[in-house]
């Protein structure tokens, strides 16, 4: 007679069950420069948890990408050409407003992160960060944080404790400057949130003589930052809100 087949192993009544693993987080890599692009693919291949599901070189490609493939995060690039990315975050939010956004940039203008807010950005970093903290970042950003590379973030924390002094202050109403008829007009697409790049294209300049004009404005206005420049002009009437 053969011994009876061994039985599995009873379990512990106060013996949990161990978790399964969750899903990895899907990622949508976008930035019109390739050599870039690329090597975010390659640093974030490597992680276990994470799964780049596409990239994709400019804002409108990655609105298409991103319906087909229901990214948890997006890596995007602030200035491309066509559809920039912030253009494209808005864009993909409508229809996605579960996605996450993660804004890669050169730039270190307020203008530039406060828009990202705007169009639903929870991360916004400078492309001089470390490989090593990318997927860091990724991960942060998909468990709900914010992540703000440092830099901007004490740009930003001035900004609102300046707008803070600025509330707290009585308002009256500023003595306005001499500005030329081209400063004028920088002035009022500034206070509008376009970006250098944008003022010039509406004004047929290039967007080094918008860099002098919105360098002039501020010290006529004897401000620090195109912020501060856009809400003296709207206080004062300069430019409606």
């Amino acid at each position: 007679m053969s011994p009876p087949p061994p039985q599995p192993p009873t379990p512990d009544p106060g013996q949990e069950e161990p978790l399964a693993p969750s899903a990895p987080i899907r990622v949508l890599v976008v930035d019109d420069h390739a050599l870039f692009r690329r090597g975010l693919v390659s640093v974030l291949d490597v992680e276990l948890d994470i799964d780049v599901v596409s990239e994709a070189g400019d804002g409108e490609e990655a609105v298409h990408l991103a319906a087909q493939h229901h990214p948890d995060v997006i890596l995007m690039d602030v200035r491309m050409p066509q559809v920039g990315g912030i253009d494209a975050c808005s864009r993909i939010r409508e229809a996605l407003p579960r996605v996450k956004f993660i804004m890669l940039t050169m730039s270190d203008e307020e203008v530039d992160l406060f828009d990202a807010l705007k169009a639903g950005a929870t991360g916004y970093l400078l492309k001089e960060i470390g490989v090593t903290d990318i997927a860091g970042a990724v991960r942060a950003i998909a468990a709900g944080r914010s992540f703000v590379n440092p830099v901007m973030a004490t740009k930003l924390i001035g900004e609102f404790a300046e707008l803070a002094k600025q509330e707290s202050t009585p308002r009256s109403t500023p003595p306005l400057p001499q500005l030329t008829p081209r400063e004028t007009e920088v002035l009022k697409l500034l206070a509008r949130s376009l970006n250098n790049r944008e003022i010039g294209t509406r004004l047929f300049i290039t967007e080094n003589t918008v860099k002098n004009h919105v360098r002039n404005i501020l010290e006529k206005l004897q401000v620090h930052s195109r912020t501060e420049a856009a809400i003296y002009a709207v206080r004062a009437e300069y430019v409606q809100n």
